[in-house]
């Protein structure tokens, strides 16, 4: 089965649009949401309009620009962003100084998710993936039996060997406490290494997610292309619900 996944659900106007524009079409099978944003709320509302299939796209590195319940948790987001923006590698990181921080600021995003549609999200992932940094890792604060994104794929020869090292840890991790995918690929990186007919080939005997951002322009056109239609036919589609 593969998932064809697409982030930034609820950031913006355009990007929520976007996004939905290829859910209609059928060009992607779900999406997930960030909290405390721009239009995070509309989005809410196009999705029960829309049926959307909708997880939870933890923001731990954007400032929110939308409504937020308390200056508390305001404060504590913001200690969160300062700390992820000061480096490169401060995703690899563990800063025992924030540790309640990140508990509240998953907990507050994880209960607006619910506020807005009424359940819980079918899975969670992050933007740029900082749901697997390493203190949401080492304190375990996205509890266990949910369904979570895990870490990119690698096709061989791909990266460096401290890299796939890395992320074979956190795989390892993410299948002892998580539902997840067998392969996990982003569809822009794909479309730059023609890589699709790979990620096809392996979808037919495992589940895949493949994760979209429909607000840029390359991936858009490959989403509502006849090349991506066909693709699609040929392969048993679903979403984190399903799984």
């Amino acid at each position: 089965m593969i998932i064809i996944n697409a982030d930034d659900w609820g950031r913006s106007v355009a990007e929520t649009d976007a996004a939905l524009e290829c859910y209609r079409a059928g060009r992607i099978t779900s999406v997930t949401a960030m909290m405390f944003m721009a239009d995070s709320e509309r989005a809410a509302e196009l999705a029960e309009q829309h049926q959307v299939s909708v997880g939870l796209h933890l923001n731990l590195n954007l400032p929110f620009d939308g409504k937020v319940p308390s200056e508390q948790i305001a404060k504590c987001h913001e200690r969160i962003v300062k700390f992820m923006s000061v480096g490169k590698y401060t995703q690899v990181l563990y800063n025992p100084f924030l540790r309640e921080q990140f508990q509240a600021d998953f907990q507050a995003q994880m209960d607006e998710f619910v506020r807005l549609y009424g359940k819980q999200p079918t899975h969670v992932d992050g933007h740029q993936h900082r749901h697997l940094c390493t203190n949401m890792v080492l304190d375990q604060v996205i509890p266990q039996g949910l369904k979570v994104r895990r870490s990119f794929s690698f096709w061989p020869g791909e990266k460096s060997w401290i890299q796939r090292r890395y992320r074979a840890f956190l795989d390892r991790w993410v299948s002892k406490r998580y539902c997840s995918t067998d392969f996990f690929f982003s569809l822009g990186q794909c479309l730059r290494h023609e890589r699709l007919p790979r990620v096809a080939e392996l979808a037919s005997k495992a589940n895949v997610e493949l994760m979209a951002h429909p607000i840029a322009s390359e991936e858009y056109r490959c989403l509502m292309s006849e090349t991506f239609q066909d693709f699609l036919r040929g392969q048993r589609t679903g979403s984190y619900s399903t799984l």
